[in-house]
């Protein structure tokens, strides 16, 4: 389909039944395509359900609406979710997301069933995304002290054995972070920044975009007034003992994280994509719940209504709405006498949603792309 002129929403109205429900949905369907093709359709099938009273299906209709918000909600949050963890491959977001490979059937869902389903989905994602942020949050504070500025980075990567003198009870290696600016300075200064400085001890250990990491070795009676002497000159000692055991234990700890977040990151987006469908299909089912409720209120009984999905075409969506309106506005005089009854039907409420002489009710697919 061209994505320019194809909305990502689709508006599931109802009619009702003429001679039969086949002659609605043929006049819907030819007075939507005739006009250079304002909307592509398809019959939406509700399975025939029981009907109670009409105080039963007033508060169904008002639990209904509830549900459809909640499963909405879960609906996005699992698709953001998918967002997030696919990081740098967001195009293919749209492709995991396709919930059932596109095909949605109704079967007759009972209605708690929905709400303990999607329940579950909503509490499984909390659990999962808290594990897999949490490994994600420790790998990037581990990468993040392996980059940045030299005064704070990690040095496990950097520095080797035998850039030191070690177990010395008088020499000690410093590490200086040493301004690019300033390096010829620091040639000449450092050996006589203290007494006490081994002669032709520095060498640059690494570079950065800004400075120069040097090492020097001098007595240990030194340090002080080398570290005091040092700073006048912009030249900046880090505080650092070379430590094999710790080093090696960031860089298993490390790889040990980085690997765990592989593991994790195939079963978690099967997870998600299979959530997604079904809480996909669970929102579906709910707006055909209403959209049967709803018809049922408003057109009576026996049940006789077609309910049909139209998927507006962009540019011309301001034209479909007054052709659906001159197709249903004799419908209006009854919606008037019940909107005047004193019953409250929730879904006739104006502030609730806009209202139609159609039943009406809109499947958001945008709240599911991402930039």
């Amino acid at each position: 389909q061209d994505k320019d002129t194809k909305m990502t929403e689709f508006w599931l109205i109802s009619a009702p039944g003429e001679k039969t429900c086949q002659q609605t949905w043929e006049k819907l369907h030819a007075a939507t395509t005739k006009n250079n093709n304002l909307s592509t359709n398809s019959k939406f099938n509700i399975p025939d359900l029981k009907v109670g009273t009409l105080d039963v299906l007033v508060g169904l209709s008002d639990e209904l609406a509830k549900l459809d918000a909640f499963v909405e909600g879960v609906v996005k949050k699992v698709a953001q979710y998918m967002a997030d963890v696919l990081e740098d491959s967001k195009d293919k977001v749209q492709e995991n997301l396709l919930a059932n490979g596109g095909k949605v059937s109704l079967d007759t869902v009972p209605f708690l069933f929905i709400l303990k389903g999607v329940n579950q989905i909503d509490n499984d994602l909390k659990a999962r995304a808290s594990a897999y942020n949490n490994l994600k949050g420790n790998l990037q504070n581990l990468e993040r002290k392996n980059a940045g500025s030299l005064l704070t980075r990690s040095l496990a990567d950097i520095v080797k054995k035998e850039d030191f003198v070690l177990d010395s009870e008088y020499l000690v290696t410093l590490l200086v972070i040493v301004p690019k600016l300033n390096y010829n300075d620091w040639v000449k200064q450092y050996e006589t920044l203290a007494e006490m400085v081994v002669p032709r001890s520095s060498n640059v250990l690494f570079e950065d975009q800004d400075s120069y990491l040097c090492n020097v070795t001098l007595f240990r009676k030194a340090v002080d007034d080398f570290k005091h002497k040092a700073r006048e000159y912009k030249f900046m000692v880090r505080d650092f003992q070379y430590n094999e055991e710790e080093m090696k234990a960031d860089k298993e700890e490390m790889n040990r994280l980085s690997t765990d977040k592989k593991k994790q990151f195939g079963p978690l987006v099967r997870w998600l994509k299979v959530n997604f469908s079904e809480a996909f299909i669970a929102w579906i089912h709910v707006k055909a719940l209403r959209v049967f409720v709803e018809s049922v209120l408003r057109y009576g009984l026996p049940v006789n209504f077609q309910a049909m999905l139209l998927q507006p075409n962009k540019k011309t969506m301001k034209k479909l709405r007054e052709v659906l309106y001159d197709l249903y506005k004799h419908l209006d005089s009854s919606a008037a006498a019940i909107i005047d009854a004193t019953v409250d039907i929730p879904g006739l409420n104006l502030s609730q949603q806009e209202y139609y002489p159609y039943v009406y009710y809109k499947i958001d697919c945008n709240l599911l792309e991402f930039k």
